[in-house]
């Protein structure tokens, strides 16, 4: 069993669609005790990716796409969400070479180094209330999982980060501005990683 090009695409645009109907949400959750516009950043982000799934074409690798898209991302003006996302997107294209369609452990690859490539500029981890709550449960659920079909594997690890940013209401925010807020922030969803979450969710979500 193999992703083709054109599921990838359906991968991809399926989870723009979705953050850009977050984007309000997104932006509420981060006015609490951040700046506001995280909604407006992922939004950014989404129609990004729509432009430039859009403008893929045969002549373009998956590997060289993905990593140009992740160099662009990078650029998105909005306080930290464009380095985070643009490395993350980036370090997926990674362990890739010149593959026309990815197996499963090609799949596995590329979330594990997408990790790695995201510990490299961050010290966050579990527990301190980052998009990190959610990509390092993700990652994980999909590098343990049996699943024999993407389906069945991208559904394990959307559920898998879903708890992760649910989760991070039980943290006290560790990085960036919330930092300051200390127990205020106790009770309260992390926007960033939210935002992860519903890009995994519509990773899923494509296959159905």
């Amino acid at each position: 069993m193999y992703l083709t090009k054109a599921e990838i695409k359906n991968m991809f645009l399926t989870s723009a669609v979705l953050l850009k109907e977050r984007s309000d949400e997104l932006s509420k959750i981060d006015s609490q005790f951040g700046d506001g516009d995280h909604g407006i950043t992922i939004n950014k982000i989404a129609v990004l990716i729509e432009k430039e799934i859009e403008e893929w074409n045969d002549d373009t690798s998956i590997k060289d796409f993905i990593d140009n898209l992740g160099d662009d991302i990078m650029g998105v003006n909005g306080g930290s969400a464009g380095p985070l996302w643009g490395t993350m997107v980036s370090g997926l294209a990674c362990p890739l070479k010149d593959e026309a369609e990815l197996s499963i452990e090609n799949v596995k690859a590329m979330f594990v180094s997408c990790l790695d490539e995201m510990r490299d500029i961050t010290t966050a981890k579990v527990g301190d209330k980052t998009m990190m709550d959610t990509l390092i449960p993700a990652v994980n659920a999909m590098e343990k999982s049996d699943a024999e079909n993407f389906a069945d594997l991208f559904e394990e690890t959307a559920k898998a980060a879903e708890q992760g940013a649910e989760d991070t209401k039980n943290y006290i925010s560790k990085f960036g501005r919330a930092k300051s807020y200390k127990e205020q922030t106790l009770g309260h969803k992390d926007a960033g990683a939210a935002s992860l979450s519903y890009f995994f969710r519509g990773l899923a979500d494509s296959f159905k």
